[in-house]
């Protein structure tokens, strides 16, 4: 399966996952939201740990084999859990206060970064038709801006939409480590996602005990069943997603544009399944998001 083929996959998985996530923290107490979302990882990931430090020669896929790490290893991949918590932390409080249909696009402005870093940084040289999909899917989401203001957001004034930025920034970040990760330290797929998802409830669970233990304001937690899917979304977004990025001819800077039109699912959801305004100029804007996308494949 192509690289390109398996970034469209992790798109959709992607935008299910940011609808679960709204579906998840509106009106919901966010720090518990994200905790318990983040244990689906380890309860899927935990028995190929074991049974592949035991036995690894019975493991039956390459793609569940989680390899042995050393200490460095595993320092970098604890780094990665802590920069992707940032960034959800400040993405969460953001998605439950803006709406989704504008909340989504503006996330999607990563590639943005990702672009600018990964020719700067990784020495990445996309086709110019490639550079013509990113820049008519970029331009896209600036039109979500225009969109916000029908809303009443005002980007430059809103602090939620800062907090969006902050997220928006650290997960470009996180998607340049992720190169590294994989094509330079050579690390495998399911050794990243399973070691990932591990540190990641280390990571969150002082977070959610602060929080148990009302170290702050805070608001009422209600489980829903969309709480555990989160998690379960977020695994196949991202096993596709890794799985793309460690071909060796992937581009960041291509993968990144692709991921994020994941929008087009949270606008379809954000519309029709949690009842927001102003379909018809967002949806515009989404049109001009599927141009890019066949820009960039046929590139």
């Amino acid at each position: 399966m192509s690289w390109i083929l398996l970034s469209l996959l992790s798109a959709v998985f992607l935008g299910i996952y940011d609808l679960l996530k709204k579906a998840s923290v509106r009106d919901n107490a966010v720090v518990p939201v994200l905790f318990f979302s983040t244990i689906a990882g380890p309860v899927v990931w935990l028995p190929f740990i074991l049974w592949s430090h035991y036995s690894s020669a019975t493991v039956p896929s390459a793609l569940l084999r989680v390899d042995e790490l050393t200490p460095g290893g595993h320092g970098l991949l604890f780094g990665k859990s802590a920069l992707v918590s940032a960034s959800w932390i400040f993405g969460y409080f953001a998605f439950k206060h803006l709406p989704l249909s504008i909340a989504g696009p503006i996330r999607a402005t990563g590639p943005l970064w990702t672009i600018v870093f990964a020719v700067l940084f990784f020495a990445e040289k996309p086709t110019p038709m490639q550079w013509a999909g990113s820049v008519v899917i970029l331009g896209s989401f600036y039109a979500f801006s225009l969109a916000g203001k029908l809303e009443g957001i005002r980007f430059h004034r809103d602090k939620w939409v800062g907090f969006l930025i902050v997220a928006t920034l650290l997960g470009a970040t996180s998607s340049l480590y992720d190169k590294f990760l994989l094509q330079r330290m050579q690390i495998s797929v399911p050794t990243v996602q399973a070691w990932f998802s591990v540190y990641l409830v280390i990571v969150m669970a002082p977070f959610a005990l602060m929080w148990k233990c009302g170290l702050w304001r805070r608001g009422h937690f209600e489980w829903r069943w969309t709480v555990p899917m989160v998690g379960v979304a977020l695994l196949a977004a991202d096993f596709l997603y890794f799985t793309a990025v460690r071909d060796s001819d992937a581009l960041i800077a291509v993968i990144s544009p692709i991921r994020r039109t994941c929008v087009i699912i949270t606008f379809i959801g954000g519309i029709f399944w949690l009842g927001e305004k102003n379909p018809r100029p967002k949806a515009l804007c989404v049109a001009g998001i599927l141009l890019g996308v066949v820009l960039l494949h046929f590139g």
